[in-house]
């Protein structure tokens, strides 16, 4: 297929060099020119805007920073993709945003003429890489068979979520949970040790009793506990706090709209902010471990 990309970065970079090698034909943008090169080294066409990427393809992929990113690229007068995109070309957000602003973009794209699902991601930079991330699906189950082949060269679960939203709905309670889990396997592994008790032992002790989690038994915050998480390498690599932070933003503001009380989620955004403004936010999110332990 001819495929547009547009948002070249950390995850855009892996995802459409994945598919470059699975043999589709790419067309790229992106507004910082050293990152369409390295796309263009490998044999993609660059475009000079988002409208000019979204012409002369089959489909188009964005893998955006945020809400009000993904309204500038679509919706921009003249350079935007609606103002360019013929009908009839299938479009596919990658973006982590709220909810509201992509069903507002679908509509749009659907009164254009032009079907479109959100399909977020989980499984990071590594997941990217590797081809192996998960796509969480919002949009119409025709338009999310049509997208699934695409979105197969870059990952390994691709799961329809229902209508248009509902992928990033997925995506951003899930990593609601996903935080207060961690903040609650720091507090824990913080005051065990700190209450006299080898960190490695709770971690086993916790691991096999009603406390388990992925937090503490796959990506434990606890230095030393577990070899390859990034607790283990100074908490580089991995899912970036600030990353974090965003997510549970983006969850708040939804719970708001929809009158959800989030009590817990909301506590752990305002600790990942607190942790944020310590001067964290490029470390992974479990090292929000540190406001609980001294290095």
């Amino acid at each position: 297929m001819k495929i547009g990309f547009i948002g070249l970065g950390h995850m855009g970079n892996p995802m459409a060099r994945n598919l470059l090698k699975h043999g589709h034909t790419l067309k790229v943008f992106d507004v910082v020119p050293d990152l369409v090169k390295k796309l263009t080294d490998l044999g993609a066409a660059a475009a000079s805007s988002p409208a000019a990427c979204s012409q002369g393809v089959d489909a188009v992929v964005t893998m955006l920073p945020s809400s009000p990113h993904v309204r500038s690229v679509y919706t921009g007068k003249d350079t935007g993709i609606l103002s360019g995109v013929p009908a009839g070309v299938l479009l596919i957000d990658s973006s982590t945003i709220d909810p509201h602003t992509s069903r507002d973009v679908a509509m749009d794209a659907r009164a254009h003429g032009n079907n479109m699902v959100d399909a977020p991601v989980s499984g990071g930079t590594g997941g990217a890489e590797a081809g192996t991330l998960t796509f969480m699906v919002g949009g119409e189950t025709a338009d999310f068979d049509k997208a699934k082949p695409i979105l197969q060269c870059m990952g390994k679960n691709i799961v329809h979520c229902g209508g248009a939203g509902n992928g990033q709905v997925a995506k951003i309670c899930n990593n609601m949970m996903l935080a207060i889990e961690m903040i609650a396997t720091a507090e824990g592994m913080a005051l065990a040790a700190k209450l006299g008790m080898d960190p490695k032992v709770f971690a086993g002790i916790a691991n096999t009793s009603s406390g388990r989690c992925w937090s503490s038994d796959t990506y434990n915050p606890y230095p030393g506990v577990l070899e390859n998480a990034p607790a283990s390498r100074g908490y580089t690599g991995g899912f970036g706090s600030d990353l974090m932070l965003k997510d549970l933003t983006l969850v708040t503001e939804a719970a708001k709209a929809a009158k959800q009380p989030v009590n817990l989620g909301a506590a752990a955004q305002q600790l990942y902010q607190m942790h944020s403004l310590m001067g964290n936010g490029g470390l992974d999110f479990s090292s929000i471990i540190k406001l609980y332990k001294k290095d």
